[in-house]
């Protein structure tokens, strides 16, 4: 079957219906975006936390020198500034004015918009668009139209983007470039599920896109492009979706496949474990101090926080029903009421060396070693703020500091496992985000031998349907 991949007016320019879609904390960087843009697409600026580099081109790790999270929180920002000017830039020149650069942010990471804000007024005329999700942006579209900039919101349902536009969006549609389809259920890193949505039944995302169109139409948006994002691999796939008047303009986001080219900046371990991915190797869990979704490799990393749930029990301050076991733990020797049940297994985890009952916001305790305990413990006193609010640390963006919440041990603190991954951790101790299709490495021909393409190798392949 031939296939024929016709360009589509996008941020201003006509460009190949291939966007490489963003990926935080230091993944999707100039080098690699910046070629992807080269080769006739969208190339996609990670703004998380982006590394700054040197007049030589090193990266330069941030240091933190606050001793409050507030001090350290605004070394943060000053740093993703940094980084994301010296990304974009990269990205402008290894793109050579070919196809269009876009910057991607998590709204729901700490000071957005004050990256945003500093980032573009930095970048005037060499980033033409921002995607954005994770969260509900309603400040996203004036903020991109005093840019003078494209932007893309990333949403996972008709009803989410109904919520934009009536709130914010419809004050600013000449700068609404597309609408970011991410799939709930097979997309990688944090996903869109609703409360209404089980997480274990997938649905097909064509009627939910349709859904998409006939919602943006009643606005008057019938040549605002759809982007399809998660779960893509060969276009021929979806071949059906191209000059599909019930689809409208339509372009395709690639997250998982531009991880695997020579100029993505992860470690040559972390390529290897992706080539030899199998189906089901890919996890949809809740563990994230997001309270998003989030879909990662099944490694050591995600076992241990599967295994730490599983290692959780009630209790309560006084004899109540069930829970009529005293239970006593902590250096104050605390006391409070367990079942039967629990207080045995609580007794089994102990004796094998998971000593350290930790309270949850939920008011259950969950065991985990003293080592253990004690790294949850350094890692939420060296929280800097890289969410706008954070179930781990219980950090939260506004005048208090603080969610009002316990911190909770059942989580993990994000940025420190991101940044290790990004820099040459071992892929296998630290989170792996990836899309559900990811497996597919394996199983494509196009990767055989271990094979590693440029990226311009990997937009021509894509571009034939494969």
């Amino acid at each position: 079957m031939s296939f024929l991949l016709e360009p589509i007016q996008l941020s201003g320019k006509e460009v190949l219906p291939l966007i490489e879609g963003g990926k935080g904390v230091a993944v999707s960087t100039g080098e690699s975006s910046g070629a992807w843009a080269a080769a006739g697409g969208i190339g996609t600026v990670s703004a998380v936390n982006a590394d700054s580099v040197d007049a030589e081109g090193n990266i330069v790790r941030t240091v933190y020198k606050g001793k409050s999270r507030l001090a350290r929180f605004d070394e943060l920002v000053e740093q993703a500034i940094a980084g994301g000017i010296d990304q974009a830039r990269i990205a402008h020149d290894v793109s050579g004015g070919e196809g269009r650069i876009h910057l991607n942010v998590l709204w729901e990471m700490g000071g957005a918009e004050r990256v945003l804000e500093g980032v573009l007024e930095a970048s005037k005329g060499i980033v033409h668009g921002v995607t954005c999700g994770a969260g509900m942006p309603f400040k996203l579209a004036p903020l991109a139209a005093k840019y003078g900039v494209h932007y893309y919101p990333i949403i996972s349902s008709a009803r989410a983007f109904r919520a934009l536009w009536l709130r914010s969006y419809r004050k600013a549609p000449e700068w609404l470039g597309g609408v970011v389809y991410e799939d709930p259920w097979l997309a990688g890193g944090h996903n869109g599920l609703s409360n209404s949505e089980d997480p274990e039944k997938p649905q097909d995302p064509y009627p939910r896109i349709i859904e998409l169109r006939k919602t943006m139409n009643s606005f008057g948006l019938e040549k605002t492009p759809i982007v399809m994002a998660g779960g893509v691999w060969f276009l021929r796939e979806w071949s059906d979706w191209f000059n599909n008047p019930e689809v409208g303009p339509i372009t395709f986001q690639f997250g998982t496949r531009p991880l695997l080219t020579q100029e993505s900046p992860i470690s040559d371990a972390w390529k290897q474990r992706l080539l030899h991915l199998k189906p089901g190797d890919i996890k949809l869990n809740k563990f994230s101090p997001t309270g998003f979704y989030s879909s990662a490799v099944y490694n050591d990393f995600l076992h241990e926080l599967y295994e730490r749930s599983d290692r959780e029990i009630t209790f309560v301050d006084h004899p109540a029903g069930d829970h009529s076991e005293l239970f006593v733990f902590g250096v104050r020797d605390r006391e409070v009421y367990v079942t039967r049940h629990d207080k045995k297994l609580a007794e089994n985890w102990i004796k094998e060396g998971l000593s350290k009952p930790l309270i949850t916001p939920d008011l259950t305790l969950v065991f985990v070693s003293p080592e253990k305990a004690k790294e949850i413990r350094q890692d939420q006193l060296d929280c800097m703020g890289c969410l706008s609010q954070c179930a781990f640390s219980n950090w939260a963006a506004n005048e208090r500091g603080t969610t009002g919440r316990k911190a909770d041990p059942r989580s993990f603190c994000i940025q420190k496992t991101l940044q290790e991954i990004a820099h040459g951790g071992d892929p296998d101790s630290q989170l792996m985000f990836a899309g559900h299709a990811a497996y597919r490495f394996a199983e494509d021909p196009f990767y055989a031998n271990g094979f590693i393409p440029t990226v311009k190798e990997l937009v021509d392949r894509i571009a034939t349907g494969d």
